[in-house]
């Protein structure tokens, strides 16, 4: 294999690896439906600490994925996310 090809393997290794990277970094970030008030928040670092938040005054779970708490549960965190800080 010439010093070329050995680079642009190089190249195209590196790449997949970034591609890789960035794609698990970004794979906690994902938008969620509020039914209840019909929008959508991104659930991102920023939802995390309000979900965090509201799990330890409620005294849930706040390790819990939230997608997979009951209905009654989803609605509490929406009603009390709403009268808590920016939630566009």
């Amino acid at each position: 294999m010439s010093s070329k090809s050995r680079f642009l393997s190089s190249c195209f290794l590196a790449a997949a690896l970034s591609c890789s990277m960035l794609g698990i970094a970004c794979a906690h970030h994902y938008r969620v439906y509020d039914p209840y008030y019909s929008d959508y928040h991104v659930w991102n670092g920023e939802e995390v600490v309000y979900y965090g938040q509201w799990a330890h005054e409620n005294h849930r779970d706040e390790h819990r994925d939230f997608r997979k708490l009951p209905p009654g549960e989803q609605k509490e965190y929406w009603n009390w996310r709403h009268s808590h800080g920016d939630h566009h």
